[in-house]
């Protein structure tokens, strides 16, 4: 007997069928890393979201929390590491106590630039996850919100090129090829 109802498959993990086939196809990203991590709320508790971008603003990983201490920098470091095929030569952060201790935990021997101004990059990244925030009237949950963020950010990065690098008629070509 036909009821009416869909069987929906239900992925598990971040990333769906789409975004796994994103990932084959994306370019090598750098070895300079730009980490941090911005509040965001879910249903009006406060959480931390934090990001890891590349030199050209592609973002790596995501991962949302509900405290900004060592252990969570730790699952983040570990998340991260796991989901890269290689290791950044150097890894540039803000001053959070957290992001050194996690690292001396892990063991990696990697350059930790900590300077002012260093991690502007990652700090501008943040501006396109705050308009799709606003735009979805906020995230319900820790799992909704990391499943949604870490989508957009290999969509974003498969559909947003260097435009200052081409001339026009070349990004209209590359953008095209990207839709």
């Amino acid at each position: 007997m036909y009821t009416g109802f869909h069987t929906i498959k239900v992925f598990r993990g971040n990333a769906t069928p789409i975004t796994r086939q994103l990932k084959k196809k994306q370019g090598k990203l750098s070895d300079e890393w730009f980490l941090d991590e911005v509040f965001i709320k879910l249903n009006g508790v406060q959480h931390y979201l934090w990001r890891a971008v590349d030199q050209d603003g592609c973002e790596l990983d995501v991962f949302v929390s509900k405290c900004r201490n060592k252990k969570a920098a730790l699952k983040f470091f570990r998340k991260l590491f796991r989901t890269q095929p290689r290791k950044p030569r150097v890894i540039i952060t803000d001053k959070l106590p957290s992001y050194k201790a996690a690292l001396r935990n892990i063991g990696v021997n990697i350059n930790h630039d900590t300077s002012q101004y260093a991690n502007n990059i990652a700090e501008i990244s943040h501006q396109k996850v705050r308009q799709q925030q606003r735009q979805m009237r906020n995230f319900k949950s820790i799992k909704h919100a990391q499943k949604f963020l870490a989508n957009h950010g290999l969509i974003n990065n498969f559909f947003r090129h260097q435009r200052h690098l081409a001339k026009a008629s070349t990004y209209r070509i590359l953008r095209e090829e990207s839709f």
